[in-house]
């Protein structure tokens, strides 16, 4: 049995959806598909939950768009014989419409949850219509009802042992031998929704594997395989054939956008290789990460991550920054479901790299008012270089302003302001 994924980019319209049908077509052995939202449409629903929750009275225009949206991809992918699929797109559209004509929770990360879902949800219904129209029905599976977490909404934990049973009765390929479900959502044991962190999808497909024994994962992209850098923001970036699990992690921990930062344990645990390849050249190899005996020599690997918040906390008192202290911001930061991406301490000052989150700053900042005097740069970017030499980081950092560095044996990190 085999796991694809497929991410927001490789099904963002309805050409995506059709080479994902020529990916699957000639599949003939057992798969899971897990898919993400389309396209930007989490961004899209994280727009409409803020203006839910926040009460901007914006609601109806957001949600306006994320239908439009979808309603193009289906009038191009199903023309006039679209009665079925609108009809199951229209269940889920009520669903989401009877949560914003209620008043929100006082929990953001609850509400963020059960909104943002409908992206999977949308996206899967609608690719699930088309493989069917195409005579190659994958059966639907409500990934809710199979990964069971707690209730740690936004990063939420999963129950091994209770899911293990679950997906074991439910993914039996005794009726079918292709499934379809959704990545990044899950389910708690009362039937609330829960997500494993933006761009969880990845998780969710290693999480399948490890519970089923899986041969193998694959995750489709719209590059060739692991680059040394972002295509997109980079020239002359080149193809990586091969990664160890435990260098992938340090490139996932570090803001690769390639592998959710958790995809890798669950996979490095039995053994399964994780393949990345291009939904664009389906035919090409692209690259591997896998357990390797050998040493590596690979080349400078840069990962710019943007839209940071960088901060400094003073104690207003002028006391240490000492394991005290540092607990105490550490607790603040759960509480805000926000996760450090740098930090550096001296004797009476703590700066971190965090990622922005406008819903919640002006309270996260609020808090830490009370303690310490707090300086923050907005827009900047976090660039870390893996495997650097001085070369690449005059090329990189050279012409920027920057506000933090920090270096070791292999890797080379600086906060710089956005131009």
């Amino acid at each position: 049995m085999n796991v694809y994924k497929f991410g927001g980019a490789s099904v963002k319209d309805a050409e995506g959806v059709k080479n994902l049908f020529q990916i699957i077509n000639t599949r003939r052995e057992n798969l899971i598909i897990v898919v993400s939202a389309m396209g930007k449409m989490t961004d899209a629903l994280e727009v409409l939950c803020n203006a839910y929750f926040s009460k901007t009275g914006h609601t109806e225009e957001a949600l306006q768009r994320i239908k439009d949206f979808h309603a193009a991809i289906i009038q191009n992918l199903f023309g006039s014989s679209n009665e079925e699929v609108m009809k199951r797109v229209e269940t889920l559209y009520q669903e989401l419409e009877t949560i914003l004509k209620s008043d929100p929770s006082l929990c953001y990360d609850y509400e963020y949850d059960r909104i943002i879902c409908f992206g999977e949800l949308l996206s899967t219904t609608i690719i699930s219509a088309y493989l069917e129209k195409q005579g190659r029905k994958a059966k639907f599976i409500d990934i809710r009802k199979c990964l069971i977490t707690d209730q740690n909404y936004r990063n939420a934990g999963v129950n091994l042992e209770l899911s293990a049973q679950l997906c074991r009765k439910t993914f039996t390929f005794q009726d079918t031998f292709m499934y379809i479900t959704q990545g990044f959502i899950a389910g708690t044991t009362t039937n609330q929704t829960t997500t494993l962190g933006r761009e969880g999808s990845d998780y969710t497909a290693a999480l399948l594997a490890n519970l089923l024994d899986a041969e193998d994962v694959t995750i489709w992209k719209d590059v060739p395989g692991i680059m040394n850098a972002d295509p997109k923001l980079y020239e002359n970036t080149e193809i990586i054939p091969k990664l160890s699990y435990k260098e992938a992690i340090e490139l996932s921990n570090c803001g690769a956008k390639v592998i959710h930062p958790k995809t890798i344990k669950p996979l490095q645990n039995k053994g399964i290789p994780l393949y990345v390849r291009s939904f664009l050249y389906p035919e090409s190899h692209g690259s591997v990460i896998r357990e390797l005996d050998e040493k590596l020599k690979l080349p400078p690997i840069y990962i710019n991550k943007g839209d940071q918040l960088l901060l400094t906390l003073s104690p207003r008192d002028f006391s240490f920054i000492a394991e005290e202290k540092l607990s105490r911001i550490f607790a603040t930061l759960a509480k805000y479901r926000l996760r450090l991406n740098l930090m550096q301490n001296s004797a009476i000052t703590f700066s971190f790299c965090i990622d922005h989150n406008e819903a919640i700053f002006e309270n996260f900042i609020q808090e830490l008012h009370d303690e310490y005097e707090v300086l923050y740069n907005k827009n900047v970017r976090l660039l870390t270089i893996r495997h650097y030499n001085e070369e690449i980081i005059e090329q990189l950092t050279g012409h920027k302003n920057v506000l933090v560095e920090q270096r070791s044996r292999l890797t080379a990190r600086f906060v710089v302001a956005d131009n």
